[in-house]
């Protein structure tokens, strides 16, 4: 059995009641832009709550205030208010640490208008991960409301800020979230270019707003998590943390309510009380049955299945109604299908003194590599290797995980309305177009806009996608009608394309123009270029004309000439091969003129 002595020391807390963690604190980058006395680039430390503005940038003014210097009491009762006017730049309003939890100052802050927070440290040291509060109170509550971003700095940086202030110099920052962004690099070191995430969870639902607000988000992402999963955009994974029990303690009370494999395997009892509702060992097993769920479906070509099975497992089987069992849960794996004999056989005895190969996976997973810290915290997200900083919420995941795409490979999902904003509506994102045809240069990707040329019906176009883009190739004439001219009107479609090499524009027969602009209709009968005959009645169509004879004579197109229906009585051959004979542009045999009447 491993003797790893940070597990060791958190077990410890864990059998006094409690164990708590923190991330491996992630640093970015704050770039000050004025004045020249402090312009540079500084470290600063993303909290672990609001929205990080994945793939973004914020540019603002920084504002520290004359009253509630530690943003610890509501603005509003100072009467202050950090709302940009228009035309302004957005407020970066800078606090100081202390007096009370970070994530109340960013609340405070954000109901005053500021765009983000900045709070700076009150003693020299490192950097820290701002943290939300371990409490739950009802004055908590607020912290799934907040959604603008903080950062933490550092006390002699706080000090150039405040002294610049001071002195009436306007201190501009540059707040740049790429360094944050899911290691793109990372997801290109896989053929298939996908986004990697996982999720830290426990099956819990006893620990009160933390577990009842983590349920909700499984239920509100499991349909984008399919979508990115079944079209091969993403590959998912969930894991589960547990403790092993210290070799001393195994035998206690609290290793053998709350751990499973003889001491290996290990969760915090529910209630935080080892005489009532449902042991910490329940919970270890359930983690266990949903791990070896994910397995099973994950091998059957299915991973998404997990998200339903969550939910559901959630929503019919909670602690409260003491429907947390064994065979409530294998009633919602039946109903989605999923082998539950092998899912029997993945658990394996739970009382039996051996490792259960998952779990043992499960904890070495635990351990961080790279920029991939210990995991301590439920819940837990990691993408890309990289740990997610902000709100467990759909579109605050979302926007992560599109994140990690490489620029123009993301999945229409992170294109979606209520994730980006679409910088190729507004004057076409500064991109070529044709308007006529309905083509543009103009991408939108998760972080901007690429102007690129596009391919149209497998004709690729070139050029720099800015000024120009031209269509190449045999089938360049598909696009556009070639840029020729072309109409249809009373069910005719006429097209002044040329289709030979030379790959011009030229009117059809019944119509006059430039061929690319526009193609007139030419009137045969105005300009008396057919039905010249004195028997003919000539009405003009659009690209042609109709000729008819009095007297209910046959018309004869090819002749411009009128003949009687009756030859026998009213024609005889010989008049019929006057007629013929008399036209020198044709000349055609007796039998080729009667076939052509049907005689």
């Amino acid at each position: 059995m491993r003797e790893t002595f940070g597990f060791l020391v958190c077990v410890w807390i864990l059998l006094l009641g409690n164990c708590s963690g923190r991330f491996v604190v992630k640093k970015n980058s704050l770039e000050v832009t004025s004045p020249d006395s402090i312009i540079g680039v500084y470290d600063c430390a993303i909290g672990n709550f609001g929205v990080p503005l994945y793939s973004g940038t914020l540019f603002g003014t920084v504002v520290y205030p004359k009253a509630n210097q530690r943003g610890c009491m509501i603005f509003d009762d100072f009467d202050i208010s950090f709302i940009s006017k228009p035309g302004g730049l957005p407020t970066l309003l800078l606090v100081d640490r202390g007096d009370c939890f970070f994530t109340l100052k960013a609340w405070n802050a954000q109901k005053a208008g500021a765009a983000a927070i900045l709070i700076a440290d009150s003693m020299h040291g490192p950097l820290i991960t701002m943290d939300t509060p371990e409490e739950e109170n009802d004055w908590s509550e607020y912290l799934q409301n907040i959604t603008i971003p903080s950062a933490f700095i550092s006390r002699a940086l706080g000090y150039s800020i405040k002294r610049a202030l001071t002195f009436g110099e306007m201190v501009n920052i540059n707040l740049d979230w790429m360094e944050s962004l899911p290691d793109r690099m990372e997801s290109l070191q896989h053929p298939d270019e996908r986004v990697e995430y996982e999720f830290w969870t426990s099956s819990n639902d006893g620990c009160g707003p933390k577990c009842e607000r983590q349920i909700e988000f499984v239920k509100n992402f499991k349909a984008a998590a399919r979508i990115l999963e079944q079209k091969g955009y993403t590959q998912f994974s969930p894991h589960y943390i547990t403790w092993y029990c210290p070799e001393p303690f195994i035998l206690s009370e609290q290793c053998k309510s709350q751990c499973i494999n003889h001491g290996r395997y290990c969760t915090p009892d529910p209630e935080q009380d080892f005489s009532k509702g449902y042991d910490g060992k329940d919970v270890v097993v359930q983690n266990l049955r949903q791990a070896c769920f994910f397995k099973v479906a994950n091998e059957s070509g299915k991973p998404w299945l997990w998200w339903d099975y969550v939910t559901d497992f959630a929503i019919r089987c909670p602690m409260k109604e003491k429907k947390y069992t064994k065979d409530c849960a294998d009633k919602v794996i039946l109903s989605l299908g999923v082998d539950l004999t092998k899912i029997d056989k993945c658990i394996g005895d739970t009382e039996a003194d051996v490792d259960n190969p998952l779990l043992k996976a499960e904890q070495d997973a635990q351990i961080g590599k790279g920029s991939h810290g210990d995991v301590t915290i439920l819940p837990t997200l990691v993408i890309n290797n990289r740990q997610y900083r902000g709100k467990l919420d759909k579109r605050a995941v979302l926007k992560a995980i599109c994140a990690g795409f490489e620029e123009t490979t993301e999945p229409a999902i992170c294109l979606s309305e209520d994730i980006e904003t679409n910088e190729c509506l507004e004057n076409n994102g500064g991109c070529w177009q044709d308007k006529a045809a309905n083509i543009s240069a103009c991408r939108n990707t998760f972080s901007g806009r690429v102007c690129e040329c596009p391919i149209v019906n497998g004709v690729k176009f070139y050029g720099d996608g800015y000024m120009h883009c031209e269509a190449s190739g045999a089938l360049h004439c598909e696009i556009n009608n070639g840029g020729c001219w072309r109409k249809t009107l009373e069910g005719r479609t006429y097209s002044a394309r040329i289709d030979d090499h030379s790959h011009g524009c030229k009117c059809p027969p019944g119509f006059k123009g430039d061929g690319v602009n526009s193609c007139k209709d030419v009137d045969e009968c105005k300009e008396k270029l057919a039905c010249q005959c004195p028997e003919c009645k000539c009405k003009n169509t659009w690209g042609s004309y109709d000729c008819s004879c009095s007297g209910g004579s046959l018309y004869i197109r090819e002749y411009d000439t009128c003949i009687s229906k009756d030859f026998k009585t009213e024609v005889s051959w010989g008049s019929v091969w006057e007629i013929i004979l008399g036209i020198v542009t044709k000349k055609e045999s007796r039998d080729t003129w009667i076939r052509r009447l049907g005689l």
